[in-house]
Order: structure tokens, then sequence, then C-alpha cells
């Protein structure tokens, strides 16, 4: 299908064969009719992409810092890599799309899998809201794009009465609705409306209907012009005219009750005349993107209230409400960002909105990028329509390169599933750097996967994983997905007979480990995981993290703080799951090599997961040089993790699984690498309750089986500018100290005192080519199954110690299984 995309990069707007989305439940899959173009958002996020490094740097003085941060920690090289990388992403772009649903879900039952150290609990939440049906026809925030996916939250259904085109406001409209909610409009008082392109005009309406007097300030004559004739009072401030005076002579003297700043300028004293022309404690809103040079003089004498409005209303950025579909009770949030859509379809179909005037150009979706020079360059241009036949259904799939007719023997045929920032950054380019025949890229995000396709060589860009688990020539299936479908994802591969490279981590609870070795294994309990109806978990940052957002974390902390009052007799039941256990594992890492003893018929498959630092050329030479020793280690990592938001994605339990199970796993795998031993018992303490997440600045204790010990000092709050990652290995005399992977010290090591690399190397693009060499030759697993299942359970051994404050055996977690 086709899809209008902005390169930040090149500044090219370009329309772009991108495969179309598939159905998931809790969103509309919707065929589009019309879109319209937002001449103030659009034009300047197209004008920024047209800017060169240094006018970006200017409009976002902020991440200039945050590049010479990571210059500082992690070098030259990589951060430019990381800039330009950012910079190539293909931006979506459009918000006010009108079409008709081609699948949805007759219902808003989601499945919510609460995730706790070793224990998981299911249970079924249905939400109230709109039931959508093939044939409605729906207006949403969907993008430029002849079919789009959107969470059913932000959708509403469109009257009968209302064109297309008309509902293609509906969008835009309602960023206007809900600043002037913030106004808090009565009948009779008077606003100005401050830049009257397509939202102001809209404004000005609604404040009308609200029976309110307004008056209009931009320095377009046309749009004055049509301002005026939806009732508006007008000031050019071009022509001459004071804004400030003209403003407090039309409200009497007395200053006018308040503003709303609709404008997309880089004028910087729209703010102070806003602020100069209100009466005392009158309310100025801002709606659109002006320099905010505020004096506290300006807002002290009057006592004047200032406030950034939030795009569409309550709700936006909320995931529980947004993806998760979770609507906000109408008795405590009577305008939720879904029913201001609403109310503007109503005021369209009532008539007391009038966009009819508001439409300036009409293109079809083949004509897109001739729209937006109109956009950009036509001071008359306000109202862009675009126009879509949708005679067929697109296809959610791409052809991006010719194949030959047969593929190399013996060469693994590669499917990525999942192009979020890890298969963006290191994934893929690691795996087109070392040749690998990449067959598929796969994400719900069409765009992602076409544009990391075409530019890394993979031959088709998909949406639906089916078909590279459908595929029989794919031998080997790389998945980076989101965290909770990691266990699920893994199993519906390997049953698929795929040699499977799975993401850390391997999963976020006990009974997704034991899932995997009964597929691995073949055993009865070999079936699919059932963690609802989500497919690939993909967040937008146009990344869409799943549907899963229910915030587990009080009754997974209530359900382990139960298990205090076990007796002495759990830790013999432990030990006895946990022999079973391991002896299961072991199994599956024995029978790897054997023919088709893990599935009847089939080829012989393995799971590996992405524990890519023991790969590194760093921890290859230190291993080198602990041979032949004679006594356990003592080891020390400090990790420097950096802030995360508490709303983030990885913090929750359900999808992300915390930081510890999601990123300290490499740490304690990178130990067991060295000891060459697997972790017998954790204890770890983590931060008091005073910080926001307390469960990422946590000192994780670990007890070897062959007497050694480490240590992982897992800390969010440090500086960016200091490492991220130091090893320390303390060994018979010796030190070992391997600095952010860039350097390895020795200090008392005989015939060795430094080793370098010229860039960071965590090993990652090593351990792809093991993986996939060892497809290609045969052999044992890189990584043994029971090492991997091991360093697993041994990171939820963490969370429940810090949480429980007591030591916990790893063979314990097994109990629960």
């Amino acid at each position: 299908m086709k899809q209008v995309l902005q390169n930040l990069r090149t500044g090219a707007t370009e329309l772009v064969d991108v495969p179309a989305p598939v159905h998931v439940p809790g969103r509309l899959l919707i065929q589009t009719r019309t879109s319209l173009i937002s001449a103030g958002t659009e034009r300047m996020l197209v004008e920024f992409g047209k800017a060169g490094l240094i006018g970006k740097a200017k409009a976002q003085p902020e991440k200039v810092q945050q590049v010479i941060d990571k210059i500082r920690a992690d070098g030259l090289l990589p951060t430019l890599e990381a800039v330009f990388n950012k910079l190539d992403e293909p931006l979506p772009l459009g918000y006010c799309n009108v079409g008709v649903v081609v699948e949805s879900t007759t219902d808003h039952a989601s499945r919510i899998t609460h995730h706790g150290s070793g224990s998981g609990v299911s249970e079924f939440r249905t939400f109230s809201g709109p039931v959508y049906r093939p044939g409605d026809r729906v207006a949403s925030n969907g993008p430029h794009a002849e079919a789009v996916s959107v969470p059913c939250n932000l959708c509403a259904r469109v009257p009968d009465n209302v064109t297309d085109d008309q509902a293609a406001f509906t969008v835009i409209g309602s960023i206007g609705l809900q600043g002037i909610r913030l106004l808090n409009p009565t009948l009779g008082e008077r606003f100005v409306v401050y830049g009257l392109g397509l939202i102001g005009q809209l404004c000005v309406q609604m404040l009308r209907a609200n029976g309110c007097e307004v008056l209009g300030i931009d320095i377009n004559p046309d749009r004055l012009a049509l301002a005026e004739k939806f009732g508006a009072h007008t000031v050019n401030p071009c022509s001459g005219a004071d804004p400030v005076g003209a403003a407090i002579a039309w409200a009497g003297g007395r200053g006018v009750d308040g503003v709303l700043i609709t404008a997309s300028a880089k004028a910087e004293d729209i703010v102070h005349y806003s602020a100069q022309m209100c009466r005392k404690r009158g309310r100025i809103v801002l709606v659109g993107v002006v320099p905010l040079n505020l004096r506290r003089s300006d807002f002290y004498e009057k006592e004047l209230t200032f406030q950034v409005s939030c795009s569409y209303g309550p709700g936006r950025y909320d995931d529980k409400y947004e993806q998760a579909g979770q609507d906000y009770p109408v008795g405590y949030v009577r305008w939720t960002e879904q029913r201001n859509f609403e109310a503007v379809l109503e005021m369209l179909a009532t008539g007391r909105l009038n966009v009819d005037p508001l439409i300036t150009h009409r293109y079809t979706i083949d004509q897109a990028v001739q729209a937006y020079e109109v956009v950009t360059k036509d001071p008359k241009a306000l109202g862009v329509i675009l126009q879509y036949a949708g005679a067929t259904k697109p296809e959610p799939r791409v052809i991006v390169r010719d194949e030959p007719a047969v593929a190399p023997t013996g060469k693994p045929v590669v499917g990525v599933i999942g192009a979020g920032n890890y298969s963006k950054m290191v994934l893929v380019p690691g795996l087109a750097k070392i040749g690998a025949n990449i067959r598929y890229v796969c994400d719900l995000n069409g765009a992602a996967a076409a544009h990391l396709a075409r530019k890394h060589g993979a031959a088709r860009a998909v949406t639906d994983y089916k078909e590279v688990l459908n595929d029989p020539e794919v031998t080997a299936v790389f998945i980076a997905v989101g965290h909770n479908l990691h266990a699920r994802f893994a199993c519906e591969a390997l049953q698929s007979g795929k040699h499977v490279y799975l993401e850390k981590p391997m999963a976020l609870c006990v009974e997704d480990v034991q899932r995997i070795l009964d597929v691995m294994a073949g055993g009865p309990g070999a079936r699919t995981i059932d963690h609802g109806q989500e497919t690939i978990d993909h967040r937008p940052k146009t990344i869409d993290h799943g549907q899963e957002t229910g915030d587990g974390r009080q009754e997974t902390e209530d359900g382990v703080s139960g298990q205090e009052s076990r007796g002495g007799e759990a830790g013999v039941e432990a030990a006895e799951v946990s022999t079973d256990f391991t002896h299961h594992a072991s199994r599956i890492t024995h029978h790897d090599s054997t023919p088709n003893s893990q599935f009847s018929g089939r080829r012989p498959v393995f799971l590996m997961v992405g524990f890519n630092r023991r790969f590194s050329p760093h921890t290859v030479k230190i291993k080198e040089l602990l041979v032949g020793r004679s006594e356990p280690l003592a080891m020390t990592m400090t990790v420097n993790a950096g802030f995360i938001p508490p709303d983030h994605w990885v913090h929750d339990p359900v999808r992300g699984g915390g930081r510890i199970i999601g990123e300290a796993c490499h740490f304690i795998d990178l130990m067991v690498c060295l000891a060459g031993s697997m972790v017998k018992t954790v204890a770890a303490i983590m931060m008091g309750r005073g910080t926001a997440t307390p469960d990422d600045k946590m000192s994780i204790a670990l007890e070897f089986e062959d007497g050694s010990v480490g240590t992982i000092n897992y800390f969010a709050n440090g500086a960016k500018v200091y490492p991220k990652e130091i090893l320390e290995v303390f060994s018979e005399g010796r030190v070992i100290r391997l600095e952010n992977f860039r350097r390895t010290i020795g200090f008392g090591v005989k015939g060795f005192r430094r080793f370098s690399t010229w860039r960071q190397d965590k090993g990652h693009a090593a351990s792809f080519g093991v993986f996939l060499s060892r497809i290609e030759q045969g052999g044992l697993p890189p990584i043994p199954v029971a090492e991997l299942v091991n360093v697993t359970l041994a990171s939820f051994a963490a969370v429940m110690s810090a949480r429980e404050r007591r030591m916990v055996g790893v063979g314990e977690l097994m109990r629960e299984a």
C-alpha cells in the first residue's frame, strides 16, 4: 500500500510502498477514504526535516547535550551512527483520517497477565466503549496511508450526514476543543484566538457556539477574512495595528477574559502580548507551538493562569486508555479524547461547525508529494485534502528485492520479527554486515519494516509474522518483540521448525520458561503460550508495545509476600523440583545435535537467547587469561544503567518485566560465562521506597555452584558521562578490569597489560555469526539451554530476593511451575 513518510535525515517527503497493517484485537483495521494535511503541524515537521544538521540542532538544543554526553561515554563514531540512524527513521505523516472499518473486535475483552518473580496470573477485563463493525465509517488519528490500524479509543463513528471531507477535520477539531475546555468559557465572555490556521478557524466557530465573542489575530489577510465570516473581529499586526491595544479596546478597556494561542510561529512576544491583553485573573491556553519566554511580572501582577493543552484531551499518551482500551468513567472524566472526537462530529452533523470553507485544495494520494509542496510554499493553502481510491484491500507484504529461484545450499534463510529500536540500531545492521540471507523483516509498523528491509537488503517486508513462520525455506528466526511476547513467539517459531534467536529476556515468568522447554522437548505441554490476543508488541514513538498495559505491581507484590511463611519442607521440595528441572533442560541440550530428537519428523532446532556480552572479544580475552585457574572467581559488575521515566513500558511488570529481568540478565550471564558455573543462590537489596523506581537501583550478590561469587551493582541514578558497564574480576592475585567493552586492563596478570578495541564491542555481531554458523555447520547450541534457564531464573530470584528481603535459591523458583 502507499503511505506518506518524512525522512528527517534527507528532508524528503516521500510516497512509499509499504506492507499494509494486519488486524490486531483492540484496534480497528481501516481502509482510508480521506485524510487531511495539518498545514501547521505537518509543515513544521517537513521544514525540520529539510533543515541541515545545524538547523536541527538549533531547533532541539536539549538533544545536543544528550549527544555530547553520549560521545563522552561511548565515543564519537558510535554516537554519530546512533544520531544518523535516528534521523534516518521514516516518520509517518498525518493524523486526521477517515475510512471504513475492514476488521474489528466485537468486544473489548483483553487478557492482562500479571508476572511476578516466578509466578504469573491471568485475568480478563472487559472495557466499555462503542463497538465497531466492518463497514462502519470512522474518523481516527491514523496517518496518510491507504490502510491504517488504530486503537478503538482513538476512533469515532461518523454520522451519516457528515461527508468524508468534513469528518477529516474531527481530530484537528478536537485539538482546538480541548484547548477551549481548558479555557472554561462562559456565556458572554470575550476571547482572543491568536493564530487563524485550521485550528484557529475551528476554535473561532466553537467559541462562538459557546456564546462567546471572539477576536482573531493573524498576519494572513485571507485567514482574517475567513474568520470574519465566522463572526470574529480581527486584527492584523502587520498592518500597523497594535494587537494589545486593539484587544483591550475591544473588551471595553477591561482586558479580554482569555487568550487561546493556536499559532505555530517563532515570534517570541506572543505569550507576552497575550498576558498584556488579559484582564486580571485571565486565562491563557497554548495549543500551538511558540517560544515560552514567560515574564514573571506579566503573570504576577494580574494573577494570570497559563496552561499548555495536550493534544486531543484526557487519555492522550496514556497507554492504558489508548492501547489497552480502558475508558475513563464518564462521571469523573466527562470529556476524553474519544468523546471530544464525538463532540466535534456532532457539531459537524448539526451544522454548528462549518469546515467546507476551510478546504482549499484536494489531491489524490498519488499526488501527496505535490500536496506537501503546496502546504509548505503556498500561503493560501489551509485545508488540504488527500483522497484515496480504496478499490482493493492492500497487501500485508512488499517485495523489496528479487531472490534467486534456489537459495544458496546450506546457508540459513533468516526472518526478523520486530523492527523496533534494537532491530534498527543493532540486529538488522549486524546481520547485513555478516552477509546473512535476510528474507523477511516483519513488524506491525509496515513503514518501519519496509524501511529496514530496503536499507539492509532484505527480500520482503511484512506485517503478518505468520508469513515468516509458514515459509518452509526460512530456517532461522530472530525475535525482537516486546518482552511480554518473547516466550509466545519463541514457542510458535520452534513449533514451526525454526531455529530461534530470542532477544533477552527469555521470558518474564517461570511458567513461560517451562512452556518453552516443553515445546523444545515435544512433550505434552508443547503448545503455544496464550497471552491473549496480541501479535507483535511494538510502541511508536510511532511504536505500540502491545495491548497489555495493566499495572499488576500491587497484585504481584502481594502474591509473593505471602510466600514468606514457607516452612523447612519447602526447601527440600524446591530442591527436588530444581533437580528435575535441571535434568529437563540438560536433556534438551544433549539432544540438540541428535536428528529428529525434538520434533518427530522435523529437523532438530535450537533456541539461543541474545546474551551477547559473552561473545565480546573482551570477554573472550578474559576467559583466555583465566584458563588454568585453580580457585573460584570474585567478580564485581557496576552498571550505570541510566534513568528511564517511571511510566516507561520497561518498568511495567506485565509488558517489560522490570529492568533487572529485562537487562541485568545480561550481566548475570556474563558472570556465568566467566565462571563456567551456574548460579546457585541470589541475595539482592534495592533502594528504599523513597524513589519512584527502586527496583532499578539494586545490588545483587550471586553464589555460583563452583564457589565463585559475583556482585552486580545495577544503578539507574548515575551520571550520563560515566561509563555504563565496568567489570572487575579478582583471581589468584590478579585483577582484570573491563571498561565499557572498549578496554580490558590487567593488574598482576603475567604477560598481559591491556587489550583495546577501536570502538565499543558488546559482542552483538559475533553472537549473530555464531548462531548462524552453528545452524549451517551443525552442533550444539552456542549457549547450553541449562545456562539460558539458569540465568533467567537467577534474574527472577534477584527481584524476589529484593522484595522479600531474603536469600533465594534458584531452584526454589521451580516450585511455582
